[in-house]
């Protein structure tokens, strides 16, 4: 057989690097995430934002980061869930589900570069030294949007030069970001070290109750004590997603990871360890700032600064008097979505935390945001540029330009810029598609493992289950349709009008690129099929004969189609037996092998996507060396319906006028065609 390549075979034209500047990729969008995480987490869980990010960082480290490592061992090719999901479902299932998931990676991907350009426009905007103040609210989004899509074009024409140059840069901007927030919450703790009493007044708020809750997941029935608290936390935990940003896209840039010189294609351990190291790194260091700076945002800042929420909780109130259950519509407070950068400027009472905190440093500071919230969409970008050229073009459900980079970048840019004027380039009215992204991914993450380890086990269904993993799988599901039951299923929403698009068009295509001839080559059995092959096609002329085993023997076959078809004796006929695979591929390479049974030679072609395709392929491949075959074909009577139906479909039907037409289309000169003949009522 052929030494094609194959599910797994070596990336072509990625350019790979050390993986720790890759995770520095991976980094802009997962540690940009500090950005508004800490003012998010408050505005959502309150003073016990802290109690629901160790949960977070529990999950994150004991979750996400072990499923995500089986995840790098089985897709290295950077294809993450998605990849290991289409090849244990084949089938047009398995076609369906991808092209869903692939909607959810789209708002994911797609939202992380609209919902982190426009935190780096709040971030522009309120920062002290921006020229232009707001005015009203008009105002203030017109500035919003904007900048926001100036950010968004820049960072497009940044793609344009090409990948290595975006992973340099990355790495960069990660270093001074980290080094930045390191001397922010780490001059945050060493103040709370220093004032105990800070520390003392935030647990004397939640003994009393007082926790800045908008909405109590409990209700009425509370349990007393730090049990109650705990049991909160773990209910409010899922508001907290966006801590969980950069697991798929970390596998996404796998093909990027550079491993080790005598790495196999098929299985290149090197690169699957240094993917992982990637990984654990990213979500070790993630996980302290996380915490550091949940402890010291929920401490030091007043939370009157973040949030309109009273002690007592519940929903903040417009003038007049109806609550206002969405945050997007919540009066603007100082430190809401840039609660770090507040601590920075020395705002309020934080004047006190560092010396060196003051406009000066602020402005350091906020830049430094401006730009990770901004190259953010460049790892979002990578995950689209990896997983886009993956699946539609190859399934045939997007124009074969949507292989290259350039066009792409194009595209999604043209996107981006759509949602944010649609969305009024609103962070908070962002963040439930965002986590809907983020959370569905990881979800079928960890499907993808529970299945691959089922399948890869023998024995009683309690011996192949991976416990662990089913157990991971239970509390991803629970954390997703909790957001989106608080987010009121705004993020599935969005995600299924991305889901929508991708559906249509992908059918559309899928349909208009049907009658090309998407073959790439037959990979033959055994040496002696190949050299069978090339004695036959170069006979004077063959006469093919389509065959189904099992109805009839092969010599009642020959010796029907002779008489009806007027076939002299002299002529050899040679019968071909197609045997299809799986239908919903779009190309294919055929397995050809030639053997001779009852003295008559039989062409059996396996690996087969299309009947059709299959045989307009083997008469144009033996049109090239002497004269065209003829294929003789027996009447049929589908309808034109049916007969369509199955071609699209099925991969059969309409299966001699199909083969005609894929001649013509595919060979221009009359005389290198195949002849097509239908006769008799065989």
């Amino acid at each position: 057989m052929s030494n094609s390549p194959g599910p797994h075979a070596e990336p072509a034209g990625h350019h790979q690097s050390f993986w720790l500047w890759v995770m520095c990729l991976t980094g802009v969008d997962y540690f940009s995430t500090l950005g508004y995480q800490p003012s998010i987490a408050v505005q959502n869980a309150g003073l016990l934002a802290p109690l629901a990010t160790v949960v977070l960082v529990l999950l994150t480290l004991f979750g996400a980061l072990p499923v995500y490592a089986y995840v790098a061992g089985k897709s290295f090719t950077g294809q993450g869930s998605i990849g290991m999901l289409a090849r244990l479902v084949s089938g047009w299932p398995g076609k369906l589900m991808v092209l869903v998931l692939l909607g959810f990676a789209a708002t994911g991907f797609v939202i992380t570069k609209t919902l982190s350009a426009a935190d780096a426009a709040v971030h522009v905007v309120e920062n002290p030294s921006w020229p232009l103040k707001p005015g009203d609210g008009e105002t203030d989004t017109r500035q919003l949007i904007l900048i926001t899509m100036l950010l968004l074009v820049s960072l497009g024409a940044m793609f344009m030069r090409g990948f290595r140059e975006v992973i340099g840069i990355a790495a960069g901007i990660v270093g001074v970001y980290l080094a930045l927030n390191l001397v922010v919450v780490g001059a945050g703790l060493v103040y709370l070290t220093n004032h105990p009493e800070l520390w003392n007044a935030w647990v004397a708020r939640l003994a009393a109750g007082e926790w800045y809750l908008p909405h109590n997941p409990l209700g009425s029935w509370q349990f007393a004590g730090w049990g109650g608290m705990i049991a909160v936390s773990l209910l409010l935990f899922p508001k907290l997603a966006l801590g969980l940003s950069g697991f798929e896209t970390g596998v996404a840039v796998a093909a990027n990871v550079r491993g080790n010189a005598d790495d196999d294609p098929a299985k290149p351990a090197g690169r699957i360890a240094n993917t992982r190291k990637l990984l654990a790194v990213a979500a070790l260091v993630m996980s302290v700032y996380l915490l550091g700076s949940s402890v010291v945002v929920s401490t030091i800042i007043p939370p009157s600064e973040i949030t309109p929420v009273a002690a007592a909780g519940g929903y903040p109130c417009d003038a007049a008097g109806r609550e206002l259950p969405h945050p997007e519509d919540w009066p603007k407070k100082p430190a809401a979505g840039r609660a770090l950068a507040y601590i920075a400027h020395g705002e309020g009472t934080t004047k006190a935390v560092c010396p060196l905190f003051g406009p000066v440093f602020g402005f350091v500071y906020d830049a430094s945001t401006i730009v990770i919230l901004w190259f953010a969409g460049a790892s979002a970008m990578v995950g689209l540029l990896n997983l886009v050229p993956k699946y539609l073009p190859k399934y045939g459900m997007a124009p074969e330009w949507a292989a290259a980079v350039r066009p792409l970048v194009f595209l999604f840019t043209a996107i981006n810029l759509f949602v944010t004027w649609v969305f009024n380039a609103s962070v908070d009215a962002q963040g439930g598609a965002y986590a809907t992204g983020v959370l569905v991914l990881i979800t079928s993450a960890c499907f993808a493992a529970v299945i691959d380890v089922w399948q890869g086990r023998t024995g009683s269904w309690l011996r192949r289950l991976s416990w662990p993993f089913a157990a991971i799988t239970a509390v991803f599901v629970y954390t997703t349709v909790a957001n989106e039951v608080e987010k009121s299923f705004q993020g599935l929403k969005i995600s299924l009008f991305f889901i929508a698009t991708i559906l249509v068009t992908s059918i559309a295509s899928r349909f208009a690129r049907s009658r090309e001839l998407r073959f790439g080559g037959f990979k033959f059995a055994d040496p002696d099929s190949h050299f069978l092959w090339d004695t036959i096609r170069h006979l004077e002329l063959t006469i093919l004969v389509p065959h189904r085993p099992g109805r009839r023997t092969l010599a009642d076959k020959e010796a029907q189609i002779r008489l009806e078809h007027r076939i002299p004796s002299e002529l050899m006929v040679v019968f071909v037996q197609v045997e299809l695979a799986d239908v919903s591929d779009f190309e294919h390479e055929p397995v050809l092998q030639v053997v001779q049974e009852e003295g008559r030679y039989i062409m059996r072609i396996t690996e087969v996507a299309s009947i059709s395709h299959t045989l307009a392929a083997l008469a144009l491949e033996m049109g090239k060396v002497g004269r065209p075959p003829e294929i003789h074909f027996g009447w049929t009577d589908e309808t034109p319906v049916s007969g369509t139906l199955g071609f699209l479909l099925f991969g059969e039907g309409n299966v001699p006028w199909m083969v005609r037409d894929l001649i013509r289309r595919a060979e221009p000169e009359e005389a290198k065609r195949p002849l097509i003949i239908i006769a008799g009522t065989a």
